[in-house]
């Protein structure tokens, strides 16, 4: 899945995904209906702290379950690619990290075409 193509990028995360058609579904058995799958990798390089990953987990959860709502069958991970600057982020689950990833979750699955 991480080799495939990269639909979008943003500043820590970036978006992998993989439209399956219905008879190539069907048939692996892998990705079975016409569901929208998502994944999260939160690495503990990017995110030390355990709340931290959670968070952010969640965080990307939420938004890919409005996001995705009309979507294709497809399977897509959603990636942390870089750290959090601890100036800017010093509690390990504060409502600004949550607002923060949010929006730019949000921008990851819309504003890139990431889903076109």
């Amino acid at each position: 899945m991480l080799d495939g193509p990269i639909r979008a990028r943003s500043a820590h995360f970036s978006l992998h995904g993989l439209q399956l058609p219905a008879a190539q579904a069907e048939i692996t058995g892998l990705f079975a209906g016409s569901d929208v799958w998502i994944g999260a990798m939160v690495p503990k390089r990017w995110a030390r702290r355990a709340v931290t990953r959670n968070t952010i987990k969640r965080q990307i959860y939420a938004v890919s379950r409005a996001s995705l709502a009309q979507s294709k069958p497809a399977a897509y991970v959603v990636r942390l690619r870089s750290g959090l600057d601890p100036a800017r982020f010093f509690s390990a689950s504060s409502m600004a990290l949550k607002q923060a990833m949010r929006t730019e979750l949000l921008s990851l699955f819309t504003e890139n075409g990431a889903l076109a």
